[in-house]
């Protein structure tokens, strides 16, 4: 498998704070990649970069070979951390919104998983749960024939069988060949999906490696070693 992501020498500050401080890493095609770390460790502000949404004050990234952009942005599907479409837009009006902006969105394969989950389309965003906004959002990413998911805390909030949905449709929904990020802090719980792990910890990478490799030397679990390495 080639590279799905490429990240070189990135640095990001916030007036004088640093967010991402020369970070350097490599992801895999077909591996889906826990992105790990205590708050404020630069997470959120590394997936928006890759996802277009923010500029880096140096370095470069790359999406499958693409420099940020127009063209990386066709093949990245974002799930930020904070719902964002109108409490007042039908759950259609969400799909058809997918539908006109992205050519490889699959709206088949959208209303498949919406009836599984009884989720009805002409529902409003408003009278839906949390948990089933959230799946609601996760449903219409997971939509797309992307090469590269980009996932913020996409369990934050909702109760455990809602967690075992989300994970079972990152499982079966996306193409082999591309490559996943999931940001968490529910890592007993996404773990097991896991294929690689890389830890942030004040904008660098402290540790990038894959979950076989962390369990053979270290013979212990990710959540394990995370709470060692972050313990304060």
């Amino acid at each position: 498998m080639g590279n799905i992501l490429e990240c070189h020498n990135v640095t990001k500050r916030y007036g004088g704070k640093t967010a991402l401080d020369n970070l350097s890493v490599v992801v895999k095609s077909g591996r889906i990649t826990g992105l790990l770390g205590p708050n404020g460790s630069g997470k959120t502000t590394l997936i928006k970069i890759i996802s277009g949404i923010l500029c880096a004050n140096a370095g470069e990234v790359f999406a499958d070979g693409h420099k940020i952009g127009t063209e990386s942005k066709k093949i990245v599907s974002y799930l930020p951390e904070r719902p964002y479409f109108s409490p007042g837009m039908k759950v259609s009006e969400t799909i058809q919104f997918f539908k006109d902006f992205y050519e490889d969105f699959s709206e088949d394969v959208a209303v498949n998983m919406l009836r599984t989950l009884d989720i009805r389309p002409e529902a409003k965003i408003r009278t839906l749960s949390k948990g089933n906004r959230e799946k609601v959002q996760l449903i219409l990413v997971m939509s797309r024939k992307a090469k590269l998911y980009l996932l913020d805390e996409p369990m934050g909030g909702v109760d455990p069988a809602a967690r075992d949905f989300i994970l079972k449709t990152i499982l079966t929904s996306y193409n082999e060949n591309a490559g996943i990020i999931i940001s968490t802090h529910l890592i007993s719980d996404v773990e097991k999906v896991l294929d690689d792990v890389i830890f942030l910890k004040n904008g660098t990478v402290v540790l990038h490696k894959s979950v076989d490799v962390i369990r053979s030397e270290e013979q212990k679990s990710i959540d394990a070693l995370f709470r060692e390495v972050f313990a304060c």
